[in-house]
């Protein structure tokens, strides 16, 4: 049975498709990759059917990052399917809980940065889209130090799923 996770951000087109392309790899590396599928999405629908901000992608590709991306709305009907739903930032995580139709669905929905013990009460992935690439630098920063708790948890759930 495949684990399904979904990371969503604003557009989907900085912190998500980031997130996604790192927890992918740590999946792959940790050779889950016939089990975990990744994903990514936005709250919004402003940038749908485009490629990932180009600062993304250049951050990504220097950091030896694989990338192919193209942007879409999360939708409601996902949740079924979804097993752990990532939200970035509290807005989002509100948003989220807010199209959640059971408190099953609501109970799949996390911060990306919950998974990161330096992270303390800083829980939000800042929004890098309106500075400069320093922001999506550390972006990629803060999604690589949750990675590992985020991949930990995965594990976790897996190995109880495990008859």
């Amino acid at each position: 049975m495949t684990y399904r996770v979904c990371f969503v951000c604003t557009g989907n087109i900085c912190r998500s498709p980031m997130a996604e392309h790192v927890f992918r790899r740590h999946v792959e590396d940790a050779g889950l990759g016939d089990v975990v599928e990744v994903d990514s999405a936005g709250t919004g629908g402003w940038h749908e059917g485009d490629a990932a901000d180009p600062r993304t992608v250049s951050v990504l590709d220097e950091n030896g990052y694989t990338f192919a991306h193209t942007a879409r709305r999360f939708r409601a009907s996902w949740f079924p399917d979804l097993d752990l739903v990532i939200a970035l930032d509290e807005g989002h995580l509100r948003e989220l809980r807010a199209l959640a139709r059971t408190p099953e669905e609501a109970a799949r929905i996390r911060l990306l940065r919950s998974y990161d013990p330096a992270a303390g009460d800083a829980l939000d992935v800042p929004d890098p889209y309106y500075g400069d690439r320093r922001g999506f630098e550390e972006c990629l920063e803060l999604v690589e130090a949750a990675s590992g708790g985020l991949l930990a948890a995965v594990r976790l759930e897996l190995e109880d799923r495990t008859p």
